[in-house]
């Protein structure tokens, strides 16, 4: 704040003298004071005193008239905003306690998993190992079918050989000349004529 000089002090004065001779000096101010014989100042207080009733009376009155409705409906609204956010506490408690419900209730939800867990992997692994000796069972089988024929082919496969080979031998045991021949032929006949008459 500046410190007053004395160019402004007068300016001041001259300002407050001026807006006190206006209330002095107006003249429905004198003609009052003149009508009613009093005193110019105690016929400003008068004005001063009506303007300020007037005041009140065009603020005040409306002030007076609206202002219990604001309260009113502030109170009012400040009322149904208390009961909402009571009932939103009381949601939020429900809600706070039913989550404080499954969360107490998460161990042993999880132990009951981990034994599912533990048990469908039990499970699992024994399926898997009657799987495996079933396949190695089918696979066993198999080879032992196979073996089975293989062994089976080898026998007729011998066989077959071993009478080539009889075959062979006795064919190269057996010089038959042409007369050794007729007589077997001639030693057949006879013997099948022979079984005819009986």
């Amino acid at each position: 704040m500046k410190p007053e000089t004395a160019a402004d002090t007068p300016a001041k004065k001259s300002q407050e003298e001026q807006e006190n001779v206006f209330r002095l000096e107006g003249p429905v101010v004198k003609w009052t004071a003149k009508t009613f014989n009093m005193p110019v100042t105690t016929a400003a207080n008068l004005f001063d005193g009506i303007n300020f009733l007037i005041l009140v009376l065009l603020v005040g009155v409306p002030l007076v008239r609206i202002l219990p409705k604001v309260l009113r409906k502030r109170s009012e609204t400040l009322s149904s905003s208390v009961e909402t956010a009571r009932k939103a506490t009381a949601e939020a408690n429900a809600r706070l306690s039913a989550i404080e419900a499954q969360l107490s209730g998460l161990d042993t939800e999880i132990a009951k998993i981990r034994a599912q867990v533990e048990e469908e992997s039990k499970a699992d692994e024994a399926r898997i190992k009657a799987t495996i000796e079933e396949e190695s069972a089918r696979i066993v089988a198999a080879a032992e079918q196979e073996i089975t024929s293989a062994a089976a082919q080898a026998t007729r496969t011998l066989r077959h050989f071993a009478a080539d080979l009889a075959i062979e031998q006795a064919t190269a045991q057996l010089n038959l000349t042409p007369k050794a021949d007729r007589a077997l032929i001639a030693e057949f006949a006879g013997s099948l004529a022979k079984g005819g008459q009986d």
